[in-house]
């Protein structure tokens, strides 16, 4: 029986990483939960046998229904009629299959009925799910609204409505509208207190919303009157059984088409303030926008997977003038570099998600006592570390979904671009990664910030310091020499000051940063796993060069250049 948890194995390697058995202690709270649920871990290797087995089920699911499933819902689609939407039937099917297996509200409490899972697991099954069908994690990745519900609405919200979508009802963050794509804070939608009936009022229109007929809605509104900055804005709970929203249409998209992406009409819709007025860009979104972040790059490393295996597979099968084409050093370099950056985005994706783990957990327990001095300092540097990991992660890896979707056609040649082969859906589906939940230029803006005040820098020096084998020596050294280019790319943009200089070199010291972290993480798995060497070897190769490319046109580069680009 295939299992896309089992016959992967690098994602138990990340499942294991050392600092596990900090986020599991957090999480757990000295495991209180065990004498009050059945199912709850008694230790840190209970809780680890647990996610083990969770797993081990996404990926039994996720290979033996949701994969299967794929083609038949990518054709069939979601339809609207009468203002709602039906889902295709194979993404029925996947749904009713994650929903029989309580794999909704994963990373919620266990008082709410969830599974109390920390974000690496959840995400690790988001990973598995998206190599089965991206379209899918769409839906069932949308559970983490919950945890933006759970961090900023009140205990009789959470009591409401968190139970609900752990039972297996679906979110939507309801934030876009059409003239306020990426510009949130020209969000329109109005919100008004309607005193008679004690609740909010919401009434206009939002576009490009994901799963967008779902149950329980996150609704960016416009509360203030009078204003038209994010300022004016707050987050809002709709509930689907009140009435007051229709979907208008769904749009006709080039992937991932077992998502509904809709455009919803607002009549008067009732809603409930979740958290305080007025912070609903400002704090709320910002939180949900990374979350959601979080889980592209987790779509993005399954892409990655899925792109590799189906290349791979192929290039063992199709024989040209009498041999297998994986033996033609055109194909063989194409596929050692997918793979390594499969494994790079992966190792990117597990870093950045215990970075949200340890800092997620200190803020919840924050609110159950005050933390310690230790504490504030821990949750003070994994909250600083997510803030800068996060956009370079989204930007990199869904970069990275793309090209190797791209390659896995290319090595299918014409065959690739015939709808009969996988390879050509899963580069419709990519597409997408790198736009929605912040294009990667928006990342880049995002990321800049960490670049100048150095925390990249830093966190690559601490790399730097760790205790490598002697025969990965050669890499370490490369490594080094890549991050000092790196540091004095970083001083001759920055040094004259120039605002529109440091903008416009932006992407290149963000994607040099961002060679230099991934070629360290792969080096550290290769550290205690051998297998990771290869993939370790061929990505330091492709980074370095990338690396020198960027610095030929940095140094090369005049300031009164920068008029050819305006034209």
């Amino acid at each position: 029986m295939a299992n896309f948890y089992t016959d992967t194995p690098s994602l138990r390697h990340h499942l294991h990483h050392p600092l596990m058995r900090r986020i599991v202690e957090l999480k757990e709270r000295n495991f209180r939960d065990k004498d009050t649920y059945d199912y709850a871990p008694v230790d840190f290797d209970d809780a680890m046998d647990s996610y083990e087995r969770v797993l081990e089920m996404v990926g039994e699911i996720s290979a033996d229904v949701i994969a299967p499933n794929a083609e038949g819902v990518d054709h069939d689609g979601p339809t609207v009629a009468g203002g709602r939407v039906t889902y295709a039937p194979g993404t029925q099917e996947n749904l009713d299959a994650v929903r029989r297996a309580g794999l909704m509200g994963m990373a919620m409490p266990r008082r709410y009925g969830g599974l109390n899972f920390p974000i690496v697991p959840y995400i690790m099954a988001a990973d598995i799910v998206s190599r089965a069908d991206a379209g899918f994690e769409n839906l069932w990745g949308l559970q983490d609204c919950a945890e933006t519900l759970y961090e900023f609405g009140n205990e009789d919200q959470h009591s409401r409505y968190i139970p609900r979508v752990c039972a297996g009802e679906t979110m939507s963050m309801d934030l876009t509208e059409p003239d306020a794509g990426s510009d949130l804070q020209s969000v329109m939608l109005k919100a008004t207190y309607d005193e008679a009936s004690q609740c909010w009022r919401l009434n206009g229109v939002k576009r490009f919303i994901t799963n967008g007929d779902s149950d329980i809605h996150l609704v960016l509104a416009r509360s203030e009157e009078g204003t038209r900055d994010g300022r004016g804005l707050s987050m809002f709970i709709y509930d689907k059984r009140n009435g007051g929203v229709n979907v208008r249409r769904i749009e006709n998209k080039m992937g991932i088409k077992g998502s509904p992406t809709c455009e919803l009409v607002f009549n008067n819709a009732p809603a409930e303030l979740c958290g305080e007025r007025r912070l609903g860009l400002i704090k709320y979104v910002m939180a949900l926008m990374n979350g959601a972040r979080l889980g592209i790059m987790a779509q993005a490393v399954g892409l990655c997977e899925a792109a590799w295996r189906e290349a791979d597979k192929y290039a063992h099968e199709r024989r040209q003038f009498g041999r297998a084409i994986i033996e033609f050093p055109a194909v063989y370099e194409m596929l050692a570099l997918m793979r390594a950056r499969a494994d790079a985005t992966r190792a990117m994706l597990y870093e950045t998600a215990r970075y949200v783990d340890i800092y997620k957990a200190l803020d919840d327990i924050a609110r159950e006592r005050k933390l310690t001095p230790d504490e504030r300092k821990e949750q003070k540097r994994y909250a600083k570390l997510a803030d800068a990991f996060t956009p370079m992660g989204k930007g990199m890896s869904t970069e990275f979904a793309n090209r190797n979707t791209y390659d896995a056609i290319q090595v299918h040649g014409g065959s690739g671009f015939m709808k009969d082969y996988t390879c050509e859906r899963l580069y419709r589906d990519a597409r997408i990664t790198n736009i929605y939940e912040g294009t990667t230029q928006l990342q880049v803006v995002a990321a800049i910030r960490h670049v100048t005040t150095g925390t990249y820098l830093a966190r690559l020096r601490e790399y730097e310091a760790e205790t490598y084998r002697p025969e990965l020596s050669d890499l370490h050294a490369q490594l080094r020499e890549m991050t000092d280019t790196y540091e004095g790319l970083v001083a001759r943009v920055t040094e004259p000051k120039d605002a529109e200089l440091l903008d416009f070199m932006a992407r290149r010291l963000v994607e040099a940063a961002t060679h230099c972290v991934f070629g360290y993480l792969l080096l550290q798995s290769a550290n205690t796993d051998d297998s990771f060497t290869p993939s370790a070897r061929v990505y330091v190769r492709y980074g370095a060069a990338e690396i020198a490319q960027i610095r030929s046109f940095i140094e090369d580069f005049r300031p009164e250049s920068l008029s050819d680009y305006k034209a």
